[in-house]
């Protein structure tokens, strides 16, 4: 595996400097001596060999001067550029600013058929324009450029069909934020550092959703402590972030962070899924209604027999919470009956 190498390349400023000035004695020699031997025709006095020797070298030196000013090149805050020359890696510089280093480094890494490939499977599956199908492939043409970006990018992952641990199909989306931190990695390593992170992101993000239950009730374990996708979404994260870091790792990617932005149930059983959901809504409503309304009834038929003056026995006492379970259970209004004979 490659190993990033830094480096530091000479201060553009002193170097365009003195190309300048090279242009200026290239140019005042040049045309000195094409003065010296216009001069020498008009006198008809033969040309001194200086004008001919200036002549020649101030062309040669004019083509070949060309030569050190490709070795200028800027870097904004946040970039670096790997340094390759003949296929041979130097290193990476790092130094923000204009920069000059020999002008024989690559601009870019070349292009290859397997990049050519994913663009034009890209191009054929997304029905780009004319205009973006001729940028896609002078792109897949040019490769990926020596400079690489070492700010934090974020990738918006596309919404995904997948099961969770107990084969209920679902939809999920992630958001991964990530850097490059080893560029040689990123280049030498794998093909496409950018396609490499899509993949693995996609591929990390359907092994965690096959490994947690949607919810609880989903969990064959029926434990209450059991990582859900709805219910923990800090733990799976984590559990996100820690598979993703594994992944790009061989391409010298950090995920600095991995959040889910979608979470649902697939559309072929969200109105199931949506009725059992109101199912355990109305149970555990009832469940609380019949536990207040026992600590009711026996509040009720203490209170009476307390104070001695109704005096009940168990089966007058059984009717009466029979009678107060279904006033305070009941889901419509009550319609009591009043007995205007005896109490017997």
């Amino acid at each position: 595996m490659s190993v990033e190498k830094k480096i530091h390349a000479a201060s553009g400023w002193p170097v365009l400097g003195a190309t300048i000035i090279a242009f200026i004695v290239i140019i005042a020699a040049f045309v000195l001596s094409i003065v010296g031997l216009a001069v020498a025709e008009d006198t008809g006095v033969p040309a001194s060999p200086l004008c001919g020797w200036g002549l020649g070298i101030s062309i040669a030196a004019f083509c070949l001067i060309w030569i050190p000013v490709s070795g200028f090149f800027t870097l904004q805050p946040g970039q670096a550029r790997v340094c390759i020359l003949f296929g041979d890696y130097k290193g990476t510089v790092r130094d923000e600013g204009f920069r000059w280093a020999n002008p024989f480094y690559s601009r870019s890494m070349g292009g290859n058929s397997a990049s050519e490939d994913a663009i034009a499977s890209t191009v054929t599956k997304s029905g780009l324009s004319l205009g973006k199908s001729i940028e896609a492939a002078a792109k897949a043409a040019g490769g990926l450029s020596c400079k690489v970006s070492v700010r934090a990018r974020t990738l918006n992952g596309d919404i995904l069909k997948v099961n969770d641990k107990v084969g209920n199909p679902i939809e999920i989306a992630t958001v991964v934020v990530w850097h490059v931190e080893d560029t040689a990695k990123a280049l030498f390593d794998v093909d496409n550092y950018e396609q490499f992170v899509a993949t693995q992101a996609e591929t990390g993000l359907r092994h965690v959703a096959s490994i947690y239950a949607y919810d609880h009730a989903e969990d064959s374990s029926d434990s209450m402590d059991a990582i859900t996708l709805r219910s923990n979404i800090e733990e799976v994260s984590t559990a996100l972030k820690y598979e993703l870091t594994q992944r790009l790792a061989p391409a010298g990617v950090t995920v600095d962070d991995a959040r889910l932005t979608h979470l649902a149930y697939a559309p072929e059983i969200a109105q199931a899924m949506l009725r059992r959901q109101q199912a355990e809504a109305v149970i555990a409503a009832r469940k609380k209604i019949v536990e207040g309304a026992v600590s009711m009834v026996e509040m009720a038929v203490d209170e009476l027999s307390r104070g001695g003056q109704v005096e009940l026995d168990e089966e007058r006492k059984a009717a009466m919470a029979s009678n107060l379970m279904v006033v305070l259970c009941g889901e419509s209004e009550a319609r009591p009956v009043v007995n205007a004979g005896s109490l017997y």
